[in-house]
C-alpha cells in the first residue's frame, strides 16, 4: 500500500476507534456513519503546497451539500513532523479561511501526533485528545457545528469528559487501540 492509501486508512482507523469509539467527539459518529466525512491526503511537503491543497479542499467542501460532505480532513503525511512548524501552518490555514471571507462559515481544527497541552508532560495520556496518526487539518462547517452543539446538553463538558476518559484508559489502553501510523 502506498503512503497516501496508508495515511487514509490509518486516519479512518483513528476516527473509528478513538474519535468515535471513545466518543472523544460526540458529533463525529453521525457524520461518519452517514459517510459525510471526506479524508484527503496531500502529497505536499511544504506550507505553500499544503495550503494550495487546503484551498482546493475548502472549495470542494463548500461546493457540496452538507448531506453529501459535511467535513473534510486533510492529512499531511510528510513535511510537518515538527509540531511548531505545523502550528504555524495551522495559523496560516486559518488566515486563508479569513481571506476567502469564510470566517463564520468554516473553521479549521488541527491534530498532530506530537501535540502537547501547554504545561503538560509530553507523555501525558490526555494529549491524545488532540493527536492523530499524521498532522491533520480539519475543515468543519460552522452551521453543522452550531446544530450539533445546540443538540448536545453540555458541549463545554466534552473537554473534561475526554480527559477523564483518557486517564481511565491509560497509555496502555490507548496503545491497545492501534491508532498510530503504520507507515
Amino acid at each position: 500500500m502506498d503512503l497516501h492509501a496508508t495515511a487514509e486508512a490509518d486516519t479512518r482507523r483513528w476516527l473509528e476507534r478513538a474519535v468515535v469509539g471513545l466518543n472523544l467527539c460526540p458529533f463525529a459518529k453521525a457524520v461518519l456513519v452517514k459517510r459525510q466525512v471526506h479524508v484527503a491526503v496531500t502529497a505536499a511537503e511544504d506550507a505553500a503546497g499544503v495550503l494550495a491543497d487546503l484551498a482546493r479542499e475548502l472549495d470542494e467542501l463548500l461546493a457540496r451539500d452538507a448531506q453529501a460532505r459535511d467535513t473534510t480532513l486533510l492529512v499531511i503525511p510528510r513535511g510537518f513532523e515538527d509540531f511548531l512548524a505545523f502550528h504555524d501552518l495551522t495559523a496560516r490555514a486559518e488566515r486563508l479561511v479569513r481571506k476567502q471571507g469564510l470566517e463564520g462559515v468554516v473553521q479549521v481544527a488541527s491534530f498532530h501526533p506530537r501535540f502537547v497541552f501547554a504545561g503538560e508532560d509530553e507523555n501525558d495520556v490526555t494529549n491524545n485528545t488532540n493527536r492523530a496518526p499524521y498532522p491533520t487539518l480539519h475543515l468543519l462547517r460552522e452551521a453543522s457545528m452550531d446544530r450539533a452543539v445546540a443538540a448536545f446538553p453540555d458541549a463545554a463538558a466534552i473537554y473534561e469528559t475526554n480527559m477523564d476518559t483518557l486517564r481511565r484508559l491509560g497509555q496502555a489502553g490507548w496503545d491497545a487501540l492501534g491508532v498510530g501510523p503504520t507507515a
